[in-house]
């Protein structure tokens, strides 16, 4: 690693919080710092999307699933795209042209605050685990050039460093700044991917293509694998894929704040289904580095036989150890732009706009909105840099690190969605329905993602809480399963306790149109 790399991840650090702040200018009031007055373009908010949800863990993890295995991978992107176009007509029209701050606006307009504030509250502590994983995840590859420089910093003071560099422009450019940073930076990692794989091409022998592809790397669909324990097969991908992204980009206030950000329902629905075709790309062209480093390394096992500390380093490893002075810097500013897409303002629109204001007794003002809001966002920063660092100490990386932090959401995701389509699905439901049915589902995924695993060749359900290796190899269901599971059980246990209500419907909730009256 050289002088001249390091100068550009520096300059990458201090540049883009003073580009965001510049670019969003001063903000004048709660609604502006929020969701920028509802005047960002469409294109912009569809970059924003993917940038917002792509990640370190996309950058690093999504090579190394293609390095291990196949690109079955990409089968999910499919089922993204599916969910998104759902929520683009069911959901999104119910957030913009309400004109809400947050997505949980909806649960209090339909239900009442007690639910609204439950999902928040959900949202905020989901968000939390998924982005201090992420964060972590953004130190691995700056660890790796400080170590080749010979300094052993500890993964605590890199994400301190990095979640200052995040709050800057957070704190001082709003929702703005945010997703003008996301744009920039997502060109920023895409030209450095681009830039890897032009590098790779010059390194590998010729026919490594066609041995890649006799390998099974280039595999996208495969019939063989498991419905129930592959994330990857056919069903799993496109139908948990679908919910999965529905509850991502439908009940995660990190991505409808900023589709809120756009001017109307029409143009918050090309931004949302445009970053799914573009999510697809994305995912191609990562997978399709994880091929070239296979073919580079030709090396089964790479923490044993490169030295590596774990498998997500592998991509890191080559950035700094095989690519030119320069583009080598410009990599790593890339993967690190991936990972400071901000989600500090959704977490503070929502603990202000859903938790705060519902717990104080007498109304706020705009100034005080807005004030609380900035506060937030340096007190969710501290939060997250905790959090990033406990994850350095504790979690264990025996899978791409990618694929815990989709599983994370798993916890929680089915029961956000599932309020959201009890509202819509079931009209006498009321909001002890709905707060019953989020905290039964809760504690349902807690059980199956924790106690049911399959075991054995023949995949035998068992139920297991040990923490102890037993003989025969055991599989947790696939993650994408988590959120319709959730979703599933927040419907039948909302759906069965509204059946109660008999006469009158809920506040809010419209008596149907008779045909003889339209």
């Amino acid at each position: 690693m050289r002088a001249l790399d390091v100068g550009i991840i520096v300059l990458f650090l201090v540049g883009m919080p003073l580009l965001g702040v510049w670019i969003a200018g001063r903000q004048r009031s709660a609604t502006d710092y929020f969701v920028s007055e509802r005047r960002i373009s469409w294109w912009v908010v569809c970059v924003s999307v993917v940038s917002a949800e792509t990640s370190t863990l996309t950058v690093l993890s999504v090579p190394t699933i293609a390095y291990l295995g196949t690109s079955t991978f990409l089968a999910l992107a499919f089922g993204y795209l599916i969910g998104r176009v759902v929520v683009s007509f069911v959901l999104l029209p119910k957030y913009v042209a309400g004109e809400l701050i947050t997505a949980y606006g909806f649960l209090g307009k339909r239900f009442g605050p007690g639910i609204q504030s439950t999902a928040s509250v959900t949202f905020l502590v989901t968000r939390l685990l998924a982005d201090g994983l992420r964060l972590f995840a953004t130190a691995i590859p700056v660890k790796v050039v400080l170590a080749a420089y010979g300094v052993d910093a500890s993964y605590w003071v890199i994400v301190a460093v990095l979640g200052v560099a995040m709050v800057a422009y957070s704190f001082l450019g709003g929702v703005r700044a945010v997703v003008w940073v996301d744009a920039i930076q997502m060109l920023w990692y895409v030209v450095g991917a681009v830039a890897v794989i032009a590098v790779l091409s010059g390194k590998l022998p010729d026919g490594w293509f066609s041995a890649a592809a006799d390998a099974g790397k280039f595999q996208v669909i495969d019939p063989s694998l498991s419905a129930l324990t592959s994330p990857y097969a056919i069903p799993t991908a496109f139908i948990g894929g679908a919910v999965l992204s529905m509850a991502s980009h439908g009940a995660d206030q990190l991505i409808v704040q900023r589709l809120m950000a756009t001017k109307d329902v029409r143009a918050a629905q090309k931004a949302l289904i445009g970053s799914g075709v573009v999510v697809i790309l994305q995912f191609a062209l990562f997978l399709f580095i994880g091929v070239m480093l296979w073919s580079f390394y030709k090396a089964a096992a790479p923490v044993k036989d490169l030295g590596l500390n774990n498998n997500d380093e592998l991509f890191a490893h080559f950035i700094v150890n095989d690519m030119p002075s320069g583009l080598s810097g410009f990599v790593i500013a890339g993967i690190l732009a991936a990972a400071l897409s901000s989600s500090l303002g959704a977490l503070a629109s929502s603990t202000v706009t859903d938790v705060v204001q519902r717990v104080r007794r007498t109304p706020m003002t705009e100034a005080e909105v807005f004030r609380q809001g900035r506060l937030w966002t340096v007190a969710w920063a501290g939060l997250l840099i905790v959090c990033a660092g406990l994850f350095a100490s504790l979690t264990r990386r025996g899978n791409p690190i990618v694929e815990q932090g989709l599983s994370i959401a798993g916890f929680t995701y089915g029961a956000l969605l599932g309020a959201f389509l009890l509202g819509l699905l079931f009209r006498r439901a009321r909001q002890f329905d709905a707060i019953v049915a989020f905290a039964v589902t809760v504690v349902v995924m807690a059980f199956v993602i924790l106690g049911v695993k399959f075991v054995g060749p023949d995949a035998t359900l068992a139920i297991d809480f040990s923490a102890a290796a037993p003989a025969q190899k055991i599989v947790s269901l696939a993650y994408p399963w988590y959120t319709p599971m959730g979703v599933l059980v927040t419907l039948v246990v909302g759906g069965l306790l509204s059946l109660r209500h008999k006469g009158e419907l809920p506040p809010g909730v419209d008596e149907p149109v008779s045909a003889e009256a339209r």
